[in-house]
């Protein structure tokens, strides 16, 4: 399948300090945080670049007019939705709407994600319905499908332990096959980015 068929969507806060990474910024501070999550963006703009497949960067507030993200190629566009589930929901059929047969979506809070990961989510939609990129605290930091699933989103309680659990619970309630990467870990919390490469005690 080439790049025109196969969507990556990255979802982005606006970098603004004092509304990114607030759990972390509890404990290092609002700019601290920010710094943090500007380094996390960086390394998913270099992943994204890297993957072969058209990308979409979806942004929590408003579309900037200058961005890492925005290099010409890729579309830009406004979360819309009560919740974190009805925006990758809306976002994800904006996909399909836009005539895309394969729809991935991340976030910017993983320091290991890569291209070849991301490539490797696209290889599995091509004999799988859908795919998941499990994040060791329970949620997950990829996914991917062939058709939405309103069920996977909608009307679902999230930032909790058994985020991933139930999502393949629903998968299989849907008859979904779906392929399961690699997991890695999300920085949320001081304990995350102390056991990240990005933690820098001095």
């Amino acid at each position: 399948m080439n790049r025109g068929e196969r969507l990556l969507i990255i979802f982005s806060k606006n970098p603004l300090a004092g509304f990114v990474k607030t759990r972390l910024a509890a404990s290092i501070g609002a700019e601290e945080a920010l710094r943090v999550y500007e380094e996390l963006r960086a390394i998913t703009e270099r992943a994204a670049a890297g993957a072969d497949c058209s990308r979409a960067v979806f942004y929590s507030d408003y579309i900037p007019e200058e961005d890492l993200f925005l290099d010409g190629g890729t579309g830009a566009h406004l979360q819309q939705g009560a919740d974190l589930g009805e925006r990758m929901h809306r976002a994800i059929v904006e996909g399909f709407r836009l005539g895309f047969r394969q729809v991935v979506l991340i976030g910017t809070d993983c320091p290991e994600l890569s291209a070849f990961l991301i490539d490797r989510a696209f290889e599995a939609l091509e004999s799988h319905d859908a795919v998941i990129g499990p994040a060791r605290d329970g949620g997950f930091y990829l996914v991917g499908l062939t058709r939405p699933v309103p069920e996977l989103f909608l009307q679902r309680q999230w930032s909790h332990g058994e985020v991933l659990r139930d999502t393949l619970a629903i998968l299989g309630g849907q008859q979904a096959e779906t392929a399961i990467l690699p997991a890695l870990s999300d920085i949320d919390t001081i304990e995350d980015l102390i056991g990240s490469s990005l933690w820098d005690p001095n």
